[in-house]
């Protein structure tokens, strides 16, 4: 068995900087025409001029290590309380940025510099919702008395409901997704809301992260939930539903830095999304629908035309293997492991 797709894009991607960018910039560009470049650097890209020094620093790295110069980074801008509306409307109308990203200040990995109250940035989200800006959201307060299980409820009730009722014409990508709660409200929206899911939050719960021992390599934020979310997670993305597209949210640290007393969060999958995808839709019988989730949902929703590439994907009867780890200075990255047994591959 086989299938061919057009070429998906990844629309939440976290490449980092330095020797990082150059290790994994070419698992992303192997079997992705474009994605959407997380802007939460050491310092952030705060800016349209650091979002387009960044882009040229991805750029540069595909060519130095010989990776798919075809591959389109898409960049995105750091929402803080300092941002001027004005260079975000500037940096979209040049074509720099195709979204703006909020981080409730602590909220995941380098996300100091971000908003510690919503009131602060309603100028930049006004004028962002007047010029048809894009919002992506990490989803979850931070509120030290609100269970880590339920951040991602409560800030849907708290922050993204208000904000939606007070701005209805903003455009806003609830990204990473992991409860029912979130796509439930997906779903019920009419207009200008949208949800990325992982690839990760797609195949794990949080069994494989705590059963046995901890596994640090499943440690992301936001957490991996119960079961009874993830497969309301598998029922979105395979359900055809436009809403819905992929957000791999592929965050590489290295080894040390996840393994150790105060551990990352962050989950590599960008080498084997695809093959981890075919057999998530395959057991939900609907391998039909992953062509709308991985390459047709995501360019619909920001205004783009779809891949002209295609992508062929084959069942096989010998078990596909993990990726090997990626080398970075004299540590390395451990890629994600399905914890299941993936018989497809790309051809």
């Amino acid at each position: 068995m086989q299938i061919t797709l057009t070429q998906p894009d990844d629309w939440h991607l976290h490449l980092r900087d330095g020797d990082m960018l150059s290790a994994v910039v070419g698992s992303t560009a192997a079997h992705f025409g474009r994605a959407l470049i997380m802007p939460n650097l050491v310092p952030p890209v705060v800016t349209g001029d650091d979002a387009r020094d960044y882009k040229a620093r991805i750029e540069k790295a595909l060519i130095d290590t010989g990776s798919n110069t075809a591959f389109k980074p898409l960049m995105t801008l750091y929402l803080t309380e300092t941002t001027q509306a004005d260079d975000v409307v500037k940096a979209a109308k040049e074509g720099i940025i195709v979204a703006v990203k909020l981080y409730p200040a602590g909220a995941t990995t380098n996300s100091s510099s971000g908003v510690t109250n919503i009131d602060k940035v309603m100028p930049v989200l006004t004028a962002m919702a007047e010029h048809g800006v894009v919002l992506c959201v990490h989803g979850e307060v931070t509120d030290s008395d609100i269970d880590i299980f339920d951040r991602e409820a409560r800030f849907i009730e708290t922050v993204l409901e208000p904000l939606r009722t007070a701005l209805p014409e903003l455009r806003i990508v609830m990204e990473h997704v992991t409860t029912k709660d979130g796509v439930d409200y997906v779903a019920s929206a009419e207009k200008n809301l949208a949800a990325t899911l992982t690839t990760h939050h797609l195949m794990i719960n949080r069994n494989h992260l705590l059963v046995g021992g901890i596994r640090p390599h499943y440690y992301c934020l936001p957490i991996a939930k119960r079961e009874e979310h993830r497969q309301a997670l598998v029922l979105a993305a395979c359900s055809g539903d436009a809403r819905y597209f992929l957000g791999t949210d592929s965050a590489p640290h290295t080894r040390t830095t996840k393994e150790s007393d105060c551990g990352c969060a962050g989950v590599f999958n960008a080498a084997n999304t695809m093959v981890c995808l075919a057999s998530v839709f395959e057991e939900a019988n609907a391998l039909d629908k992953l062509e709308a989730f991985a390459s047709l949902n995501g360019p619909k929703w920001y205004g783009l035309e779809p891949n002209s590439a295609t992508m062929t994907l084959k069942k096989t009867t010998t078990k596909t293997p993990i990726p090997e780890r990626i080398p970075v200075a004299d540590d390395w990255v451990v890629p994600f492991d399905p914890a299941r047994d993936i018989y497809w591959q790309v051809l």
